[in-house]
Parts: structure tokens; C-alpha cells; sequence
């Protein structure tokens, strides 16, 4: 009774929000799987369930998150519904889920409680720790408690964050601590015929990435790649800038500026023996981490931060470079740099200077393979996670 009060009390403060209703997209027909990322750090893992429960078994899902994505999976992409009676009650009138996934800890008092007066069946994963989300109108007792109560299946990163659900009342027999999920298919694809081709004309120079490269970081890039020159006069710099449009005017600029001979992808200029800068195209990732053994994230140091998804080069097998700023990035930098599997530099001679001991083969290796086993991790919890929903769905069918 004391808990039911408390809900309706936060209920009545959410109201007062007024916050609009988001528009839906029609649902598809079939059983469906509500999936919820409350920060980008959830969207990886749920968007590779989603893809695989369609891919593989024809079940259908969406995906809720407070932003959009800007991720291609073929998974619906929606907002979700602020926690208040009416447009939580219109989410689940509209989608119909048959079953719900929610990622990272965060518990919706009036999304949870109204899956448990529907009977929609509740798994947690990626699960860190329980907590209210940020809209959460004041302080409530009790009412996380009694929220996680509507949560059937917990699968907790690690003891540790198991320890904090077990605190908060849940029971043993309903949480394991598996680990985190796969983050999806990071390994970007291409063309073999491209690889090979450019392989042979590079002969065995060594090869270094600037990825996403921004304006603003350049000048460190460019004292980078002059003080490695000094170390290896045959290296090769990669330079993919963070806007298609900017390179011909950059690719100029380390012609006239720098004095370098520098080879256009978009003009169709091939790299030769002599080219020192190869300016490259940002359709083409998977190429160019594929040819360079190290990867410099553009954005990380002093632009607004990582640019690109460090899993991409980590799942190819290109040794890391990156500065502090992790962008949108941060579960994935925090857990590379748990395996120390990237090398972090705060300057631009910080990053002369991690570029020319990478430039040691052994050294780029051991930092290749150890990002490789955290990119590769994860897959089988996906796989137990799947084997849950699919029993679940099969129930419900």
C-alpha cells in the first residue's frame, strides 16, 4: 500500500511536466521486442540484439533512447515516452511489446509498473546499477525497490554491479553476473580487390590513420607524422577528415604549408613511393584501418571528442591512439583502457611520441590484441541473452 502511494505520488509530480508526446512510426506486424538505451553507451549491444532477433529468428524490435542513434541496423529508432500515466499507457497501446529490454541499470517507475500491470515480461542487461532516471521528480523512498521488483531477469556486468542489485532486493535466482554484450558488428566492411591493390603499391612502408580528423587538430597530427618521419623517413600518413567536403582544401594545405607530396583519394591519385600523405575518403573506414597498423581518433585531444566508435579499429586490429576526450564514446574508451588496449596522450608531443613507439612492431601488436579481445567480447552473452528472449517469445506466442 506505502509503495503503491509512493508511485502515485511520483506519478502526479511527473504530470506536471507536461512534456510532449513523441510521435511513433507504425508498428510492424509480428511479436515484437521493446529494447531501451538510456545513453549511448546501451545502444551498440541493444541494436545488435535487435538486428539478430530479426535476422535470425523474424522477430521484430525497437529501439527507444533519449537521442537518436545515427546508427543503421535496420531496428526502429524512436523516443521514448516521458514517465508520465497517459503517454506511458499510449507507448504500450501503440507498440504492443511482447517482451522488454532494458540496458544499463536505469528503472522507469511508471514504465515498469505498467509493464506489470500488462504482463509484458522485463529482462535488464549491460546492468551496472540500479538507479531512478535523471527526470526523476524528487526524492522517493522506496521506490527504486519496488520499481526493480518489476524486473524479471537481471544480467549484471560483473559482481560487483550484481552486488548492488542483490542490495537493493533483488533475488539471487533472477540475477547473473555475465558480463556485457557484444556491441554489434563494429567490423567495418571492404572491398578485398581496394585492399590488396593498395597493399602492393605500399609495398612495406609503415602505415599510420588519422581518423575523423578535425580542423582544429591538424597542426598536432602534422608535428606528429614530421617528428615519426625522423624515427621511419618511409612512413605513410592515412588522413581521413572529419568532413568529406574539407578534403581537397586540407590535402592543398599540406602541399603549400607543409611541403609534403600528398596523394588525393577523391581526385584519384594513387600513392606512390614518394607519397608522404595519403588524404582518403570517410566512406572507406574499413579500408584504410584494415592497411593501417595504427589509428590516431580524430576529435579525442582537442576537438568534441571521438569522432569514430574506437571498437572499429580495435575489431581490425589497429593499435589505438586517442586523447581525453572520449565524446559519445565513453563506455567503450573505459573499457578499453581497463585492458590497456589504447595508449592516451594529452598533447601533440605526447602524440609524437606514442606514434613513434608504436611504429615497434611488437609494441603496436600486444596494443592490437588487446583491444581485438575486448572488441570480440561479449558475444557470448548475447548469445545467452538471445536464448532468453527466444523462450520468452516462444511462451508468449
Amino acid at each position: 500500500m506505502q509503495q503503491s502511494l509512493v508511485l502515485s505520488l511520483y506519478s502526479l509530480a511527473a504530470r506536471r511536466r507536461n512534456e510532449p508526446l513523441p510521435v511513433w512510426p507504425a508498428r510492424p506486424a509480428g511479436q515484437l521486442v521493446w529494447l531501451h538505451a538510456p545513453g549511448p553507451g546501451s545502444y551498440r549491444g541493444l541494436l545488435e540484439l535487435g538486428r539478430r532477433l530479426r535476422d535470425e529468428d523474424g522477430y521484430q524490435a525497437v529501439l527507444t533512447s533519449p537521442e537518436e542513434t545515427g546508427l543503421q541496423s535496420g531496428v526502429p529508432n524512436v523516443r521514448p515516452p516521458p514517465e508520465m500515466p497517459a503517454a506511458v499507457r499510449a507507448f504500450f497501446d501503440h507498440w504492443r511489446p511482447d517482451v522488454a529490454v532494458l540496458a544499463d541499470g536505469e528503472l522507469r517507475p511508471v514504465l515498469l509498473a505498467e509493464a506489470a500491470r500488462r504482463k509484458v515480461p522485463v529482462i535488464m542487461v549491460d546492468a551496472r546499477q540500479p538507479y531512478l532516471p535523471d527526470s526523476a521528480p524528487g526524492w522517493w523512498p522506496g521506490l527504486a525497490r519496488s520499481t526493480l521488483a518489476h524486473v524479471d531477469r537481471i544480467v549484471a556486468v560483473d559482481d560487483a554491479a550484481a552486488r548492488s542489485f542483490e542490495r537493493l532486493g533483488a533475488e539471487s535466482s533472477r540475477l547473473r553476473a555475465d558480463g556485457r554484450m557484444e556491441e554489434g558488428s563494429s567490423v567495418l566492411p571492404c572491398l578485398e580487390a581496394e585492399r590488396a591493390a593498395l597493399v602492393r603499391q605500399f609495398e612495406t612502408r609503415p602505415v599510420w590513420l588519422a581518423a575523423s580528423l578535425p580542423e582544429a587538430e591538424e597542426a598536432a597530427v602534422v608535428t606528429a607524422h614530421r617528428a615519426a618521419l625522423r624515427m621511419s623517413h618511409r612512413l605513410l600518413l592515412i588522413v581521413v577528415p572529419d568532413r568529406a567536403e574539407r578534403a581537397e582544401e586540407l590535402a592543398e594545405s599540406l602541399r603549400k604549408n607543409e611541403g609534403w607530396t600528398v596523394a588525393l583519394r577523391n581526385a584519384d591519385e594513387e600513392p606512390d613511393n614518394e607519397t608522404e600523405v595519403f588524404v582518403a575518403s570517410t566512406a572507406e573506414m574499413g579500408l584504410w584501418y584494415r592497411l593501417a597498423p595504427i589509428t590516431y581518433l580524430g576529435g579525442s585531444l582537442y576537438g568534441a571528442g571521438t569522432q569514430r566508435d574506437p571498437m572499429e579499429p580495435a575489431a581490425l586490429g589497429s593499435a589505438i591512439l586517442h586523447g581525453p576526450r572520449a565524446g559519445n564514446w565513453t563506455g567503450a574508451h573505459a573499457r578499453l583502457s581497463a585492458a590497456r588496449a589504447t595508449r592516451l596522450v594529452n598533447s601533440p608531443s605526447d602524440l609524437a611520441e606514442g606514434l613513434t613507439d608504436l611504429l615497434s612492431p611488437d609494441r603496436a601488436a600486444r596494443l592490437a590484441q588487446a583491444a581485438w579481445g575486448v572488441a570480440s567480447a561479449g558475444a557470448e552473452v548475447t548469445d545467452r541473452v538471445l536464448m532468453m528472449l527466444r523462450e520468452t517469445l516462444e511462451k508468449r506466442a
